[in-house]
């Protein structure tokens, strides 16, 4: 499909919390996923590997996004991953994001994950309901660490059998005093799916819609400058 804006690619896409952000500065963006995602709210979706695809296809793409699955490492899920056998994907989709010899983002939350912090948002730089830390590594990019505000109080929720109120909503697992689907909803700043595991696997549209408005002007620019 041809197409006047930018076209990215989004591997491991989900529901397409990244996608939603880049397609608000004008990105046309292609989503991959190796499941079905029928609430996908990108502009083409294709099911299959991603690092398969993007070998095959990257080169054709303005700017690849890539969100490899974080359990092998995720701080978060350290504690129950006994007896679990996570593939460990980040190594293998930055061989693959290089080989395209493209401008790419790839994204994860901290912690033990073999990512390169080139920068770090949350969901306080952008006044949500959740603070949601990633890490981006930054492929053939360069962007500057905007400031990192001091958080306003607690998750809320529960504690070891005590209940913590605070400004923000834990957007994962079960129970816990969690929240509602519409409280995970406007917390992240994602309204086309009601899907609880699809919001808990999103990153909130404003992380993206922050990097692709800033890597938008780069590209034109590089394009400028090779005409």
């Amino acid at each position: 499909m041809s197409t006047d804006r930018p076209r990215l690619l989004d591997l491991y896409c989900c529901a397409g919390g990244a996608t939603s952000g880049y397609q608000d500065v004008g990105f046309h963006v292609t989503g991959v996923d190796i499941d079905p995602q029928p609430n996908y709210v990108g502009d083409a979706f294709h099911q299959g590997d991603a690092i398969a695809f993007v070998a095959e296809h990257g080169h054709t793409f303005d700017l690849i996004h890539a969100s490899p699955p974080c359990q092998a490492g995720c701080t978060l899920t350290a504690g129950t991953n006994h007896g679990r056998n996570y593939p460990q994907l980040i190594p293998a989709t930055r061989a693959a994001l290089q080989a395209t010899k493209r401008p790419w983002v790839m994204e994860n939350p901290p912690g033990r994950a073999p990512i390169r912090r080139d920068l770090l948002l949350c969901g306080e730089m952008f006044g949500l309901a959740v603070l949601r830390h990633r890490v981006f590594e930054l492929g053939g990019l360069s962007l500057p660490q905007p400031a990192h505000p001091a958080h306003r109080g607690r998750v809320a929720g529960m504690r070891h059998g005590r209940w913590y109120s605070g400004p923000y909503f834990a957007v994962y697992g079960q129970g816990g005093g969690k929240g509602s689907v519409a409280d995970w909803q406007h917390a992240m700043g994602i309204d086309w799916t009601p899907v609880r595991r699809e919001l808990a696997e999103a990153i909130p549209p404003a992380y993206t819609r922050h990097i692709g408005a800033a890597l938008a002007g780069l590209l034109i620019g590089k394009e400028a400058t090779a005409a």
